[in-house]
């Protein structure tokens, strides 16, 4: 089914129709370009550490030669990473990239359920894990396949004193380091060293194997893992790209800030592959809800483009100090992850002097699909143009293409778009065509000028500060509690986060409250999961076949106290 492009005249200049994508066999021959084009320029920096692209070439290469030349890892076999924003990340990554094997990103938040269903479900052999999630592993771990484990504290690479500091004050002060017992365990740097007598594996890769298993709801459900290939990401990076050009970026001169995680998936394209190829510094926000010292960390950076979620553009901005920054070398910030707030981008214009351009993209899409031109003078409401070597159609519900200006589904194909979800072949063949279109389950329209807006989300999704929460596996969590009835699970609005979970529960209990429920979701939840309100009712609004509408509900949430 072809498609009509009338975005192509909107383009900026310089960004072409399509991308070549024979540039790079895979995502470590652009980064060996890049540790050899920008050897003595920063790439990394971590509470006031710096790693140049040579150090990390190093780091990831003895790193590289553990995985292989200790542990006997081979190609393919899937590797998790349990990490904040740290400098063993990027190290990690690449190592484990140049290794060969297939990077199982983790949300180092995750509670043990959550975890353990990750690590099953991808068959990961060897994890690195920060200290301060180690019990949690624990935990899990008879029960996982993981063969091998490789723990850090978060001073590991932070140098003398300032490291041994930072470890002991997490530790003894903060005491945010819960005791754990993995026998057998490896400390990193130990690993490093071993590494070190390895050399870096002769690996063939090309564009059909796969990167990561990126986990995700998808359109419904328990987390399932995208399938994103060497050919997915390095598309993605390079429309990315090329989209925001060479003039306005200057390849070893940029300084980016990497406030959204990095096992994320908007972060890991557009801050930390786009911007290692281009030979910028990525400088690394562990702790983003610390504004007041995320402020201070600006204050130092000398930051020319900064990414992120409207949550964290509205934070900044209301916290003492931001609007005294220099923003006299800011020139890119990209918005993306949920919805951006006109409020927040018109504040954030008027306090910095960059317009704040909303994207779109999917963890399926590897993930940028719509970016808006970063020139626009000011915020537009809509989600932006579709990228190079990108369709993008609206379609009905009888899959035929609509007409600009109409509603329907958003429909995208291009090579960006993930190959499978992982060992689920029915889930796939919900969500892609035969022809490669996939289905986004986004309500959108296209303007006259190929402009696209999301007139509503995923049916049921609820995006808590960027993040996807699947009402499908709060509600079967919730219902494992002995004195729930019956449970819905809404988005209710909220200012902070653009929307949080709202419960509406029929008892089994009549003696059960609240609280106990809160508590009870707290100890089987990540956070950003559990729900911030919770309302009692006889009963739930129901179809004719008795499945519960969810969409009545929503639209009864408001953010009251049960």
């Amino acid at each position: 089914m072809s498609t009509e492009r009338p975005w192509l005249k909107h383009y900026p200049p310089g960004v072409p129709e399509r991308i070549d994508l024979d540039q790079y066999a895979s995502v470590p021959a652009m980064l060996e370009e890049s540790f050899t084009r920008f050897h003595d320029r920063p790439a990394f920096a971590s509470f006031g550490r710096v790693l140049s692209y040579r150090e990390i070439d190093e780091l990831s290469r003895q790193f590289a030669g553990y995985l292989t030349g200790v542990l006997k890892l081979t190609k393919g076999d899937r590797f998790a990473i349990m990490l904040p924003n740290v400098l063993q990340y990027p190290i990690a990554l690449f190592g484990a990239l140049r290794a060969g094997l297939i990077v199982v990103n983790v949300n180092p938040l995750y509670v043990a359920r959550e975890l353990e269903h990750q690590l099953h479900d991808a068959g990961a052999k060897a994890i690195v894990v920060l200290d301060n999630f180690a019990a949690t592993l624990q935990g899990v771990l008879p029960r996982v396949p993981v063969e091998h484990v490789i723990t850090t504290g978060l001073g590991d690479l932070l140098g003398f004193p300032k490291g041994p500091l930072i470890n002991f004050a997490l530790r003894h002060i903060k005491k945010m380091v819960p005791a754990f017992k993995l026998p057998g365990a490896v400390r990193f740097r130990d690993a490093l060293a071993q590494g070190a007598g390895h050399s870096l594996p002769d690996v063939v890769l090309t564009h059909a194997d796969t990167a990561f298993l990126q986990y995700t709801g998808g359109t419904t459900g328990i987390a399932k893992g995208a399938v994103l290939t060497h050919g997915n990401m390095i598309a993605n990076m390079l429309q990315a790209a090329a989209w925001i050009g060479t003039e306005r970026i200057k390849p070893g001169k940029e300084v980016i800030i990497t406030a959204l995680p990095l096992y994320h998936i908007f972060s890991l394209t557009a801050n930390g592959l786009v911007f290692a190829r281009l030979g910028g510094l990525n400088w690394l926000i562990t702790n983003p809800r610390d504004m007041p010292g995320f402020v201070k960390e600006l204050r130092h950076s000398h930051f020319t483009a900064i990414t992120g979620v409207n949550t964290l553009f509205n934070g900044l901005l209301n916290t003492p100090g931001f609007a005294a920054l220099d923003f006299s070398r800011l020139h890119l910030t990209l918005g993306g992850g949920m919805a951006v707030q006109r409020s927040v981008a018109e504040r954030w214009k008027k306090a910095t002097g960059c317009t704040l351009a909303e994207a779109y993209g999917l963890t399926e899409t590897s993930p940028a699909v719509c970016i808006n031109p970063l020139d626009l003078a000011d915020y537009n409401g809509s989600i932006g143009l579709p990228i190079s070597s990108t369709d993008v159609a609206i379609w009905s519900e009888d899959a035929q293409p609509l007409p600009p200006g109409e509603t329907g589904e958003l429909m995208v194909r291009g090579p960006q778009v993930m190959k499978e979800y992982w060992q689920r072949p029915e889930e796939t063949r919900k969500v892609l065509t035969t022809e490669g279109w996939l289905h986004t389950g986004d309500i959108a329209r296209m303007d006259a000028d190929g402009y696209f807006y999301i007139v509503d989300r995923k049916k049921d999704m609820i995006l808590v500060s960027g993040f996807n929460v699947y009402p499908n596996e709060v509600e079967a969590t919730v219902m494992e509690h002995p004195g729930v009835l019956e449970v819905a699970a809404v988005a209710a609005p909220d200012e902070h986060s653009g929307e949080v979970v709202k419960l509406f529960v029929v008892r089994k209990d009549p003696s059960l409250t609240a609280e106990a429920l809160q508590q009870f979701c707290h100890d089987r939840l990540t956070g950003y999961k559990r729900p911030r309100y919770i309302e009692f009712r006889d009963s739930l609004p129901k179809s004719n076949v008795g499945k519960i509408l969810r969409r009545e509900l929503r639209d009864e949430a408001t953010p009251t106290h049960a």
